[in-house]
């Protein structure tokens, strides 16, 4: 419950921070764009703004994401973070199309030669862009590894997407001054409606594979499988699933034990083994542990014995 309040107040500490930053340059990038005759520029700060109402949602989502088990509820509420990424991809996918839909009109016309050139002051918002966006990923891509919220991760590629939406807007902007022709802006801007919308992707993918209940790596699965098997009186893992639910893991396990063990020696290396695993990881909340008995004929070819007679009934 306290790690659960302690991560909620730093990923609301971060939402602030980012919405802050993300708003000064928003207004800054469109003052830019507007003054410095670049589409491009008009396009990074859209897609800034989007970083703002992002947040947003990002911050209701581990709001509600964060409450508690209760009696409707018994197994928390820590999916609806993934639905709160899922809203943020599809505001995402809609922002990039709306930045590319102009471009594209603009090409499709073969107008570009009435559109006026980039200025000076368009070319070195983007170089700040750059720089602010890139600290303000590093920035909540750890906190968010840190407390291993999705919303935030998701957030922060949000921030990466934007640096590198402005590095396109900086090339473009650098083209159409160097050589003295406005298309190179107008490409730019559609180059950063493609690649906001593949970050919009990205996002719901992962988003979708925590709502189906996805299974953990299988690097995370054989830690866990050796985590197990160091058990004592564990001789095998006989099953062992695993389900990732929001930001939180589920594991359920069948492992053999001793077939002539008292109901109590079995019960004791089942608890141990539940103790264990959850130990192992504070993303696993709860783990199912499963007793078979094994045959001692199979026991004895195992390397792994239990010695322990004094449980063991006639």
């Amino acid at each position: 419950m306290e790690k659960s309040i302690n991560a909620k107040k730093i990923a609301l500490t971060v939402s602030v921070v980012t919405i802050i930053a993300n708003f000064t340059l928003t207004v800054f990038k469109l003052l830019a764009g507007i003054f410095g005759n670049s589409s491009a520029m008009i396009s990074d700060a859209i897609h800034s703004a989007s970083d703002v109402a992002s947040t947003v949602i990002v911050i209701i989502g581990i709001s509600i994401s964060s409450r508690p088990d209760d009696k409707d509820h018994q197994y928390g509420h820590e999916r609806l973070e993934c639905v709160s990424s899922i809203v943020l991809a599809v505001l995402l996918f809609i922002t990039g199309i709306g930045v590319g839909y102009n471009g594209i009109s603009t090409l499709i016309k073969n107008n570009y030669g009435a559109e006026k050139m980039p200025k000076l002051i368009s070319l070195i918002a983007s170089v700040i862009s750059i720089a602010v966006k890139e600290g303000m990923f590093w920035y909540t891509y750890s906190y968010g590894k840190k407390i291993n919220s999705l919303s935030l991760k998701a957030d922060a590629w949000h921030h990466r997407s934007d640096a590198i939406s402005s590095v396109g807007a900086l090339l473009g902007i650098g083209g159409a001054i160097i050589f003295n022709t406005p298309v190179f802006d107008i490409i730019a801007s559609l180059l950063i409606c493609l690649l906001i919308i593949k970050v919009a992707f990205s996002i719901f993918k992962e988003a979708c594979d925590k709502m189906v209940d996805k299974s953990c790596p299988k690097e995370k699965e054989e830690e866990i499988k050796n985590v197990i098997l160091g058990v004592d009186g564990v001789i095998t893992v006989d099953m062992l699933k695993t389900r990732m639910f929001g930001n939180k893991i589920y594991v359920d396990v069948e492992i053999g034990a001793y077939k002539n063990l008292t109901l109590s020696a079995a019960h004791k290396i089942a608890e141990e083994a539940h103790e264990k695993i959850e130990r192992s990881d504070e993303n696993i909340k709860h783990c199912m542990v499963h007793v078979n008995p094994v045959d001692l004929k199979i026991l004895e070819q195992q390397t792994k014995v239990y010695t322990d007679k004094s449980h063991i009934t006639e």
